[in-house]
């Protein structure tokens, strides 16, 4: 069963994270939440759900105007051919639906049978954005505090510099 924003929030609450939590319209893709999010401080980001031929996924999370070059990381992963994960592969694995992807995702997976990669240039910004399992809302935390989350409720996330188109 998929943790709901309550459960996500709880947690946060329970690891001493401090983050705020913004309600808004429904946001499915970056160009909305650009458009619509208001002034949410901190750096926003995207998510990108992925899964190799032979079955190898990945949640690479970057920040929302990196054009990630799937090519490139076939090659740093030498994994074959990269393509995106369908919606029904992303609500089992991960519990959520487009336009709701996000780091706080990977507590559904349960089997721990993605692997989170976390852009380091992302990390370098000293607060984050992501939303909470839905898409009508943003929280706001630490990089920190978000490493030290994923850490403790999944499994180490990747860091990495995530190639980017030119």
């Amino acid at each position: 069963m998929a943790l709901s924003p309550e459960q996500l929030c709880a947690k946060l609450d329970e690891m001493q994270i401090i983050y705020q939590y913004h309600e808004h319209q429904p946001l499915h893709t970056v160009e909305d939440s650009q458009k619509f999010r208001g002034e949410i401080e901190g750096g926003h980001c995207k998510n990108l759900f992925l899964k190799t031929k032979k079955g190898q996924l990945f949640l690479i999370v970057v920040l929302e105007d990196w054009r990630v070059d799937l090519k490139q990381l076939e090659k740093i992963f030498a994994v074959g051919r990269i393509s995106f994960g369908k919606p029904e592969l992303l609500m089992e694995k991960l519990g959520v639906e487009p336009g709701s992807v996000t780091p706080f995702a990977a507590l559904n997976d349960l089997e721990k049978e993605v692997t989170v990669v976390l852009d380091k240039s992302m990390l370098e910004q000293e607060k984050l954005n992501y939303h909470p399992l839905v898409n009508t809302a943003t929280v706001t935390l630490g990089s920190k505090d978000l490493l030290r989350f994923i850490v403790a409720n999944h499994k180490e996330p990747m860091q990495m510099h995530v190639p980017q188109k030119e």
